[in-house]
């Protein structure tokens, strides 16, 4: 989560239906081995925060170019949480490219230096925006570069010089509304995210239906809002 859609959700930014059934399906796809986790693209730090309160995790790295100060690690609930604008090494047991690839002229080489920057044994999982169909000014003020279906996010990675292990998509039980939203908005200047804050009743709705997919989302390979892969560099 970025700071404009921080602010676009107002007081709902922590319990957001679509942030907290991304972050529970993430924390499906995570190893047994959480100990340290890489978040490239951080933004706000929020899925480092969601993964240390919820999924064992304990300590997380938050990487983002735009921060304010190169290095600033503080206290969260207990466990180190720290953001600095780059990384030269790292031993995380994951990485984290939440929504990452879209917004890079190239996306192949972002991957390949944090693949090649991890050790071995390290999982990696990326979430990326699923169809060019969708495109909408959703997308362009969120200055994303691209869209991507299973088959493109699969050449990337392998252009990267990695294998995914799985790749599915995810929101599929919303697809069809948003796709009817964005084509009706199409043209329109853009004017902020589509992300908004909802009653507490859809909120809680979106959330359970959301809940009901993400226990067969692995197997989804016909369409959603988000592309997901996992990989794991070879020992």
């Amino acid at each position: 989560m970025d700071l404009k859609e921080q602010n676009a959700l107002g007081s709902q930014a922590d319990s957001h239906w679509y942030y907290v059934s991304k972050a529970r399906m993430i924390a499906g796809h995570l190893p047994a081995r959480r100990r340290l986790v890489l978040d490239v693209g951080a933004g706000i730090g929020w899925f480092g925060k969601w993964l240390i309160g919820n999924s064992g995790v304990a300590e997380v790295v938050c990487v983002d170019p735009g921060y304010d100060v190169p290095d600033q690690t503080v206290d969260y609930m207990g466990h180190r949480l720290r953001f600095v604008r780059s990384v030269k090494e790292t031993d995380a047991d994951v990485v984290l490219l939440m929504d990452v690839l879209e917004h890079v002229d190239d996306d192949v080489a972002v991957l390949k230096q944090y693949w090649e920057l991890a050790r071995p044994g390290t999982t990696f999982i990326i979430t990326v925006p699923a169809f060019n169909f969708l495109w909408s000014a959703h997308d362009d003020f969120l200055e994303h570069r691209r869209r991507y279906t299973i088959g493109s996010l699969r050449k990337t990675i392998i252009h990267a010089g990695a294998q995914p292990q799985s790749m599915h998509y995810f929101f599929a039980a919303v697809l069809p509304v948003a796709a009817a939203v964005r084509c009706l908005r199409r043209g329109r200047v853009p004017e902020g995210s589509d992300m908004a804050a909802v009653p507490n009743f859809v909120n809680s709705f979106l959330t359970m239906v959301c809940g009901l997919e993400r226990r067969l989302s692995r197997f989804n390979k016909i369409g959603g809002l988000s592309v997901v892969a996992v990989l794991k560099k070879p020992e």
